[in-house]
């Protein structure tokens, strides 16, 4: 890993690079959407997830690798760049938007344009909502049901539900969304994953049943954590995002094999004996007890929802807290770093994190390639 990054520390200054940025490993992305390709059940399309690859060449690369035009969308302001990227793009919300937002995004958008959204439906009570909006501007609305196949993060709860209702004129019954990102956390002892995600697709079927045959084109299921796991069932497609750069929350048994292919790297602005603020005796206390290390340094920007990655041993020391502006970080005392030195650190998660930086510099072969515009985030 120290020559991984070794190399990238070259790369940088080569592209005049000295300051925080995203960089994005394309030959590990490559690698990430191989296994993709490689392990996703026959009979299933990839729908990408824009909030995770928050930028248009990522997307528009993925997309073209994996034959796909379909998206999952989360904010309406991310939703019209994707539209304007993808003219034959399919996008899905991924969550419920109040009546307000989709009339406003409707109008300044304009309902045409729009007409390649499906909104996402979770009560009885949206669903009029929707269906006054649609009447209110003489349009018609696609949208798919949100239901619960065991995350119980809202949405129908049965199948009994979605049989009782009557769909209001000017909208059009796409299909369903289930999402059971809650099965790789379950312990052994209240079933475990692969028995949480067998009752999920059992579930989801149990859904889909319950609908017209014309109201099945979107049979949505997973995340980027489960969507290699499904082997077929009901549904047509499995949401992605996340797994193409494998941040460290998406370290779980169904990506393994993937790869880490965005790291946030800055510069190391200074080295130096590290001292807490106060008399001497207190840190030199604090450093016997091993509870402060005796050498540090800070970087440029920090508090990122990321962990340390290089140099080896670099960890944030809560005794001298965070700091957006010059992070401090706890060194061993054998790292040999010297300010202009660059650090790295591992997203937790690519959405929003992707976005902070300003353009991705991309890294191909040991240089950085180009660099990609992130979308915005509203």
């Amino acid at each position: 890993m120290s020559a991984y990054f070794a190399e990238m520390s070259k790369a940088l200054p080569a592209a005049d690079i000295h300051r925080p940025c995203l960089v994005l490993d394309r030959d590990r992305l490559d690698a990430n959407i191989a296994s993709v390709k490689k392990r996703l059940a026959p009979g299933l399309a990839v729908r990408l997830v824009d909030k995770s690859l928050p930028c248009v060449p990522l997307l528009s690369y993925i997309a073209k690798a994996l034959d796909t035009d379909r998206f999952m969308t989360f904010h309406p302001p991310v939703t019209q760049a994707v539209l304007d990227a993808f003219p034959e793009g399919d996008l899905l919300y991924g969550k419920p938007m109040p009546v307000g937002a989709a009339k406003a995004a409707l109008t300044r958008g304009g309902a045409g344009w729009w007409s390649r959204v499906c909104w996402l439906i979770d009560t009885p009570e949206r669903l009029s909502e929707y269906g006054a909006l649609a009447a209110e501007l003489s349009t018609e609305l696609r949208f798919a049901f949100e239901v619960d196949v065991g995350l119980h993060r809202g949405g129908f709860a049965s199948p009994s539900e979605i049989k009782a209702l009557t769909i209001p004129k000017g909208l059009r019954c796409e299909g369903i969304m289930a999402y059971e990102a809650h099965a790789p956390e379950i312990p052994s002892i209240f079933g475990g994953a692969a028995n949480a995600l067998e009752k999920a697709s059992a579930l989801a079927a149990a859904f889909v049943a319950a609908l017209e045959p014309d109201q099945r084109r979107i049979l949505n299921i997973g995340g980027s954590k489960t969507a290699l796991l499904h082997d077929g069932g009901v549904a047509n497609e499995v949401s992605m995002g996340s797994a193409f750069v494998l941040p460290s929350d998406f370290d779980k048994p169904g990506l393994d094999g993937f790869q880490p292919a965005a790291f946030i790297a800055t510069p190391i602005l200074k080295v130096a004996a590290a001292a807490l603020p106060g008399p001497a005796w207190l840190s030199k206390t604090l450093q016997a007890l091993g509870l402060f290390p005796r050498k540090g340094c800070y970087l440029y920007g920090g508090k990122w929802m990321a962990d340390p990655a290089f140099p080896e041993g670099m960890k944030p020391n809560g005794l001298m807290g965070f700091s957006s502006n010059q992070q401090f970080m706890g060194l061993p005392a054998t790292a040999h770093v010297k300010p202009g030195d660059y650090a790295f650190l591992r997203p937790t998660q690519s959405e929003a994190v992707l976005q902070h930086f300003g353009a991705i510099a991309v890294l191909s072969g040991g240089r950085i390639m180009e660099f990609w515009p992130v979308l915005p985030m509203g």
